[in-house]
């Protein structure tokens, strides 16, 4: 895939189990991104503290999609990866991470990174449609995102993707008076 501004060439597509170290990398990498306080629930300090058996585990339950949950990776010019977005399935009649009862099936989109230098040339956008598109393609009946209530870049790039505020509001634990906003897609 090419993107739009530019003659560098990305691949999307989904990450493979033996590919942990890179998915190791390539998190704690958005963890040090400037604005990480405000994408991410997780710290650099306890990412790292992890073991490569935490990070093995994640890949492969990640690689197949079986376990309801698909991490989708760009690769630069180099091979490099330099974005990534994941989509967890969550149930109707279940509880979310946050504690909220699950209405309908549904995918959520987490850690959302593009590196800084790749970003602006569409390469969010192709990320996205992936994910989407195997969203959609799983059968669920909707997608939604949670995004910083101070994030105002990322929240202008889901609604220009698509997502609208749904008007549920997150309070964030260890950070008293700090929210996050669902955002949602409703299938076509």
């Amino acid at each position: 895939m090419s993107s739009p501004d530019s003659d560098e060439k990305y691949l999307v597509r989904a990450i493979r189990a033996e590919e942990w170290p890179a998915v190791k990398a390539l998190r704690l990498r958005a963890l040090r991104d400037p604005i990480a306080h405000l994408a991410f629930l997780e710290t650099y300090e306890d990412a790292a503290a992890k073991p490569d058996s935490f990070w093995q585990e994640r890949a492969a339950k990640a690689s197949t999609g079986e376990t309801g949950v698909r991490q989708f990776v760009a690769q630069g010019p180099d091979g490099e990866w330099v974005g990534s977005v994941t989509v967890l399935l969550e149930e109707a009649g279940t509880t979310d991470w946050a504690g909220f009862p699950v209405e309908r099936r549904q995918g959520h989109l987490v850690g959302v990174y593009v590196r800084p230098e790749h970003r602006g040339c569409g390469l969010t956008e192709v990320l996205f449609d992936e994910a989407v598109q195997w969203a959609w393609a799983i059968g669920v009946e909707r997608i939604r995102l949670i995004v910083h209530e101070d994030n105002g870049r990322a929240q202008r790039f889901y609604r220009r993707v698509g997502f609208l505020p749904t008007g549920r509001t997150v309070p964030l634990a260890g950070k008293p008076g700090e929210t996050e906003l669902e955002y949602a897609l409703e299938r076509p």
